[in-house]
Formats: structure tokens, C-alpha cells, sequence
């Protein structure tokens, strides 16, 4: 079963819940997380006996909406796990409302970059001098916001052409030997890449001729053992065998902290200078981002997003070229905009350009049968991989339920994938049936938007 492969899920979501819910760490709500993160897994285990992703998603939607509003450790813990599927399914909205991780203001903060003299600068062609000559840079990401996984994406071509040969990417598992020589991932790949935009990372990544490498930790342990062992990892699979590697990683949140205090010991990033003796540049992707509840946006954020800001993910540059950062340990911070919204899907899937939204009339394609999958799979790939987008149709039943859970697309049943130009097959999963293939489209490069239907 593959999620059982990921001995850091439940690390991370004990981890990740305190500082969410800003409760009391003592022993008996430490212990209600412990039980609420083991039952959770057992959820996710029933779902993965399902026979397809949206089995898998109902599953989970289900147990969410049984839970029990009193039962605040499972609430809070189970919610990260529903997030996951959600994003899988392509209900970024709703991902973020069901788990989002506040983030207040610290003392240790850098003063505000709207003083000082820094300039914002799209991050794309700000971070480029930054990363000139680097053997390692490190993007982290908040695993259930694909949002702050699109300007890695944007980014490979031009780290590519600036030497960069790795690609280490933290969800991987190492015994997807034929990931190489398959040329794209599928959900058996490892656990996040099953979510549209982690697979395109990969995608790309293979076909921009990047070797792709899996350094996740395999062992149980402490947060401090497997901080360890991902930096030897990267070690033993890179630099021990190409000591004039450059890569580019990918980790969650504070994995790539390079100094300061991390879980009671030593981050990766930290662990692997010392190993290594090599100092990555730090690119900090999961702060300065828009939250559901503005309330949870850092104050900077706030401000920052209120001046004339690029409509792109962006840092701030002084004029003597250091790059700011909100804390230390950290070498840049980037800001992501808010979202803005086509069809109930943000725009930011455009991937800085790389794709086109492509109209979906969801009525045709799932002969009113609700709820359902539609998937855009390449054309050049297998029936096994990670498809390029998804969109979840679940208008809600007449009448209305009186206490409606979340629901895709708000409900609507015409909705916009996002494609890079290109050949693909739309497989549509329809309530409780098998995957069908209904259609097969061209997205053409020009600035004219493609279409499923002629309208």
C-alpha cells in the first residue's frame, strides 16, 4: 500500500497541527494527536482499497463529514490528510480551506521590505543571480498549497541551462526504477507526486534531462533521525558519486532551514552542510503566501500585497543585490499573490505561462452522472500516469443539504483545465464506474484559448 511507504506523514502532521491550533503542548492533547494521526491512517489505508482516485477521495469526504465537531485532535489532524486528496482531485480552493497553517508575526522577522529600499522583482528573473554558480539550491513547499510548487515548475528550464543536473525530490520512493526510462510519473511513484503539479515537476524535469532522485528516509525514528538521513541521502545517491553535481531539491516546509532551531535538533539542510561541506541557497516558498482567512496572513504579507506588487510570484531585491528574507536561516523569501479566480479555479495553474486553460463543459462529458472525475492525460503516456490536470464536478443533489460540506467548483459543472500545448486524452470517472476515455483534444500554442466543446 503506497501511503504506508511514507513514514513522514504522520511525523508531519503531529508536526504541522500545534502550530495550527496554537494549543497547549501537554501530554494528553499530545496523545490525542497520536491517536487522531493513527486513525487517520487507517482512513487513508481503507481508501487506498479502492479501485480508482475518486473511490479514494469519496472515502475521505466521507469520514470528514462523519467526524465529530467536538473531536477537535482528529479534526484538526484528519483535515491535512483530506487536504491532500483534495488536491489530488484538483479542488485547490477547498484544499486550503481544510487545512491552512497561520502564520503570525515572529521577533525574530526581518523589518518590513516596503522599507529599507527594496525593490519587488518577478522571482523568476530575480533568483537566477542568486543561484549562478551554487552547486545546491533548495525550494521548499507546503505539501497540500501546489501553489507554492508552480515557480519551481516555471523555474527548471532556466536551472537547467544554467547547469543544474539533479532534480531531488523529497515524496519520491527509491524503488521506482523504471521512472527514468518511463519518462513520467505515476501515483506508485510516491505520495505527493500524485497531485497534478507535483507530476509535472517530475515530467519536466525528466524530460528537460535532469536526473531525478528520491531522498526521503525510509527508517522510523525521531524528526532529528530522519533529517539525518534524507541529507545523507542526498550524499550517498549525488555527491558521493558526482562530487560536481548540481542540484535542485524539493522538500516541505522547514527542511531547508540552514541554521537556527528545528524540532529539538538539526534540519536536512543543515545536516547535509555538514556532510557535504556545500552551503545551498535557501528559497523560502511557504510564508508569505494568501491564506482562506486573511486574518492568517503574516502582517508584511498584508502590506506588501496592498502596494503596486508584480501579479507574479516575486521577492524583494536591495540595490546591492542581497535578496530579503522574513527569518534567518533562510536566503530569500518569495511572495505569492492572491489568487485570482477563472471558472472557480485559480489562475496561478497557468504555471507562469507554461499552460492554457482549456474549457470543460462537465455536463456533456459526465452524462449528468455526479460525482465526476475529469482527467487530461498526455497522450504520449500510459493509462498509469499522473494526469496533467483534474477537475472534480460534484454539483450539490436538489435540494440542498442543510449543512452542505465543501463541494468542488462550488458546484459548478462547466469548469477550465490547464494544459501545456499538446495532445491529450480526457478520461472521465463517473460516480462509482470505471475510468473511460470520452475524448481526445489538441492545445494549440497561440493566445486563443482551446476548448472541449464548440459552444
Amino acid at each position: 500500500m503506497r501511503c504506508s511507504r511514507f513514514t513522514g506523514l504522520l511525523a508531519a502532521a503531529l508536526v504541522l497541527a500545534p502550530a495550527l491550533l496554537r494549543a497547549q503542548d501537554d501530554d494528553a492533547w499530545r496523545k490525542a494527536q497520536v491517536a487522531a494521526a493513527e486513525r487517520s491512517e487507517r482512513i487513508m489505508a481503507s481508501a487506498m482499497q479502492r479501485k480508482n482516485l475518486l473511490g479514494e477521495y469519496r472515502v475521505m469526504m466521507d469520514a470528514a463529514a462523519r467526524a465529530s465537531p467536538e473531536d477537535r485532535a482528529f479534526n484538526v489532524i484528519f483535515s491535512q490528510y483530506l487536504s491532500w486528496f483534495q488536491t489530488y482531485v484538483g479542488d485547490y480552493p477547498d484544499a486550503a480551506i481544510s487545512y491552512s497553517i497561520a502564520q503570525p508575526a515572529q521577533k525574530e522577522d526581518a523589518p518590513s521590505p516596503l522599507s529599507g529600499g527594496w525593490t519587488a522583482e518577478p522571482a523568476t528573473q530575480a533568483l537566477m543571480p542568486l543561484v549562478h554558480g551554487r552547486q545546491a539550491v533548495f525550494f521548499n513547499e507546503a505539501h497540500n498549497i501546489p501553489l507554492t510548487r508552480t515557480l519551481t515548475v516555471a523555474m527548471l528550464p532556466a536551472l537547467r541551462r544554467e547547469g543544474f543536473d539533479y532534480l531531488a525530490v523529497e515524496t519520491l520512493y527509491d524503488d521506482d526504477a523504471h521512472l527514468a526510462s518511463r519518462g513520467y510519473p505515476t501515483a506508485d511513484s510516491g505520495f505527493y507526486v500524485n497531485e497534478p503539479i507535483y507530476g509535472e515537476m517530475v515530467r519536466s524535469a525528466l524530460q528537460l534531462g535532469f536526473k531525478v532522485v528520491a531522498y526521503e528516509s525510509d527508517q522510523p525514528g525521531t524528526p532529528d533521525a530522519r533529517e539525518r538521513a534524507q541529507a545523507h541521502n542526498l550524499y550517498e545517491r549525488i555527491f558521493r558519486k558526482d562530487p560536481n553535481a548540481r542540484v535542485v531539491v524539493n522538500a516541505g516546509y522547514a527542511h531547508i532551514l540552514k541554521s537556527g532551531r528545528y524540532l529539538g535538533g538539526k534540519s536536512m539542510a543543515e545536516y547535509f552542510q555538514s556532510i557535504t561541506g556545500i552551503e545551498p541557497l535557501s528559497i523560502e516558498q511557504t510564508m508569505m503566501i494568501p491564506h482562506p482567512e486573511p486574518d492568517s496572513d503574516h502582517p508584511w504579507y498584508t502590506a506588501v500585497v496592498k502596494s503596486r506588487v508584480p501579479d507574479v510570484p516575486f521577492v524583494f531585491v536591495h540595490p546591492d543585490g542581497k535578496a530579503w528574507s522574513l527569518r534567518p536561516g533562510y536566503d530569500v523569501s518569495v511572495f505569492f499573490p492572491p489568487a485570482k479566480m477563472r471558472r472557480e479555479r485559480p489562475t496561478w495553474l497557468n504555471l507562469l505561462g507554461l499552460r492554457k486553460h482549456v474549457f470543460v463543459n462537465g455536463k456533456r462529458l459526465c452524462d449528468n452522472t455526479w460525482p465526476c472525475l475529469v482527467e487530461a492525460l498526455y497522450a504520449g503516456e500510459g493509462d498509469d500516469a499522473v494526469a496533467a490536470d483534474r477537475i472534480l464536478f460534484e454539483p450539490p443533489p436538489d435540494p440542498l443539504p442543510l449543512h452542505d460540506r465543501l463541494r468542488s467548483l462550488r458546484g459548478a459543472t462547466q469548469a477550465e483545465l490547464y494544459l501545456r500545448p499538446g495532445d491529450y486524452r480526457l478520461r472521465v470517472t463517473e460516480g462509482d464506474g470505471l475510468p473511460q476515455v470520452k475524448q481526445t483534444i489538441h492545445v494549440t500554442d497561440g493566445t486563443r484559448a482551446a476548448s472541449t466543446d464548440d459552444r
